[in-house]
């Protein structure tokens, strides 16, 4: 452990010597800063997108597995009858906790927005809504199908199922499609690096020749390149990442926008996440950096 300590410090302390061969400042040095904290931003609303998609749908599948509608279609005079029956029903099943009628405001409120709010109900042959709500148990939706085709025949459940198992799906591929992006963009950063780091030990051919003259080894100079190009990429990162906090902070809340751009946002220990990025981030410059350098130096040998 003092060991890895002892090389982590001597790793970001430097080398002023070796520190000689990157240049400090320039184009390559900007393109690194730049595209670490355009790639952590993007990364950051990636993640965001991701994880809300998945709360989002999580909640709604949620709701609709806790409730079910029956509605009851019967003819004028007989809607009374049918409700009593299905409710009796209800009353005998085992797993429905709660169960009653929608009244004239509530399913007005349902359709108002397909049909405006000057619908005409009591004129309509508009279908009766029972309201179920399951116990954490469940019932038998067969069974109590069953039973309503017997005791009444107008009386339809829907169990809503075909609207979770869409949700479900849709929460699968979008979280899926979030761990693709942030893989693509780990994967552009990496070669943005490469091709800056590439530029640099071409731009300094010369010093490096004159170094080799010395006796500096290959690792001497590589190790100077992949300290610069990692620490910026570090920096370049923690940037981006802080950015893409204070954006999605700075979201409409719920009583501005309502439920769903609230949800684009990151909740509860999800904020902790993005802090992991700019360490990745190091990790990748790392590796790219230091890949691109041996091959440049083994070449040039």
């Amino acid at each position: 452990m003092n060991a890895y300590l002892s090389k982590t410090l001597h790793f970001v302390a430097g080398d002023a010597q070796a520190d000689r061969v990157v240049p400090p400042t320039g184009f390559t040095a900007r393109l690194t800063v730049f595209a670490a904290a355009a790639m952590a931003f993007l990364t950051v609303f990636a993640l965001a997108l991701s994880l809300a998609t998945g709360r989002l749908a999580d909640r709604w599948g949620d709701a609709l597995a806790q409730s079910s509608t029956i509605r009851i279609s019967a003819p004028e005079g007989q809607m009374d009858a049918q409700i009593l029956a299905v409710m009796e029903v209800l009353a005998t099943t085992p797993g429905v906790k709660d169960a009653r009628p929608l009244s004239d405001e509530e399913q007005h409120a349902l359709l108002e927005p397909w049909f405006g709010p000057d619908l005409p109900l009591d004129t309509l042959p508009i279908p009766r809504l029972i309201e179920v709500v399951e116990d954490d148990d469940g019932y038998d939706a067969a069974g109590l199908r069953a039973r309503l085709a017997g005791e009444a025949p107008g009386a339809v459940l829907d169990d809503h199922t075909r609207w979770r198992e869409p949700l479900v799906r849709a929460a699968e591929r979008l979280r899926a499609l979030g761990l693709v992006s942030i893989l693509l963009i780990a994967a552009t950063t990496a070669v943005m690096i490469t091709l800056a780091a590439s530029a640099a030990l071409a731009a300094n051919a010369q010093v490096i020749r004159v170094l080799r003259l010395v006796g500096a080894l290959d690792a001497y100079i590589a190790r100077a390149f992949v300290r610069r190009y990692t620490l910026r990429a570090l920096a370049g990162a923690t940037v981006g990442t802080v950015l893409g906090m204070v954006a999605l902070a700075a979201l409409p809340s719920a009583d501005a926008a309502g439920g769903f751009l609230t949800g684009l946002g990151f909740q509860g220990a999800h904020w902790l996440w993005p802090l992991t990025i700019p360490p990745l981030t190091a990790l990748v410059a790392f590796a790219a950096t230091r890949n691109a350098a041996i091959t440049t130096l083994k070449e040039r040998s």
